[in-house]
């Protein structure tokens, strides 16, 4: 059995539906998944500025929050953030600042590492944000695997730093986003694997 924990922050629900696709996709290869979104850190007022931030708010208020030892717990950890001026969320950061004594023990070492991102716009600071992830993840001793261009498919999305979703005008899925997203999955699950045997 190999673990999956999926962490992520998400304001108005794109990188939430990201996460619940990648949980899918990673259940359906037999593996075990922790889906823990981070808490949220922002101002009320700016919270309840957007409409679709107070819905997704309510969306995942009894889902379970992210611990550290989810972390430990993993095989595969999978980070996902919309991005902030090229870089994550502070939601997440604030997360990733909590890690310190298990990084200090070496607990998040020698797992596999990947990640994914939204952004409003098409060049909006997706692969910084990608590669920002990615920064930690090697600070943290782990094994980046990012989807290179293993897949067709990544010829379509483009990405090969991990998967990112311009929402433009909607913030829905569709089939191309799948796709990435369950490569993504399947990839860094596989690579998991073939690095336990």
């Amino acid at each position: 059995m190999t673990n999956v924990a999926i962490v992520y922050y998400s304001s108005t629900g794109t990188t939430h539906a990201m996460a619940e696709r990648i949980a899918a996709a990673a259940e359906g290869t037999g593996a075990e998944v922790r889906l823990r979104h981070v808490a949220e850190t922002a101002p009320r007022e700016a919270i309840e500025s957007r409409e679709e931030w107070i819905a997704h708010r309510k969306v995942v208020e009894d889902r379970p929050v992210a611990d550290p030892d989810d972390l430990v717990w993993a095989d595969v950890v999978i980070m996902g953030s919309p991005t902030r001026y090229g870089h994550v969320t502070s939601q997440l950061q604030a997360f990733i600042d909590t890690l310190g004594p298990l990084w200090a023990q070496g607990k998040l070492a020698d797992k596999v590492y990947t990640a994914f991102t939204s952004t409003q716009t098409q060049h909006g600071g997706q692969e910084s944000t990608l590669l920002a992830l990615h920064t930690t993840f090697m600070h943290l001793g782990g094994i980046v695997v990012a989807p290179g261009y293993t897949d067709p498919l990544k010829f379509t999305d483009g990405n090969p730093y991990g998967v990112g979703k311009v929402t433009g005008s909607t913030t829905q899925l569709d089939d191309d986003d799948h796709a990435a997203l369950d490569h993504l999955a399947a990839r860094a699950i596989s690579i998991a694997r073939r690095l336990s045997d």
